[in-house]
């Protein structure tokens, strides 16, 4: 804080930055969009892409440098255990098990495995959670 009124010039500007991004609850918009018709960005958010900034600028995936997850039928991976499964039993558990099979691949995103016996698993897998 300002430790006398000497320093209030030097503080002037991040207090106004302040009161111009705080949205007034009376109207439900902040000072400068009402100016500039834009959401103000803080000075982080220019260095480091958020979403916000990435749906602004429109970066195509290659740019973020995004490697779509391909998988083929046959192909050999392993499911993740998410923390809410019955297979979790403790801190020193293992993440992964498998190795499955791919039984099938859906369009959407979605797997169908089966593990080495060749048993079919009861429901499709989101490929997030598997790994090659």
């Amino acid at each position: 804080m300002v430790q006398g009124f000497r320093q209030l010039p030097e503080k002037l500007p991040f207090t106004l930055l302040g009161y111009r991004t705080t949205v007034c609850t009376s109207i439900g918009a902040n000072p400068y969009l009402l100016v500039y018709g834009t959401k103000a960005f803080i000075p982080a958010e220019v260095e480091i892409p958020y979403l916000r900034v990435i749906m602004e600028v429109e970066i195509n995936d290659d740019d973020k440098k995004v490697r779509p997850r391909h998988f083929e039928v046959g192909q050999l991976v392993l499911k993740c255990i998410l923390p809410h499964q019955v297979e979790v039993k403790g801190k020193f558990s293992p993440n992964w098990q498998g190795p499955f099979i791919v039984k099938k691949v859906l369009p959407n995103g979605a797997l169908y495995l089966k593990d080495i016996e060749g048993k079919m698993a009861e429901m499709e897998i989101n490929a997030d959670v598997v790994k090659r």
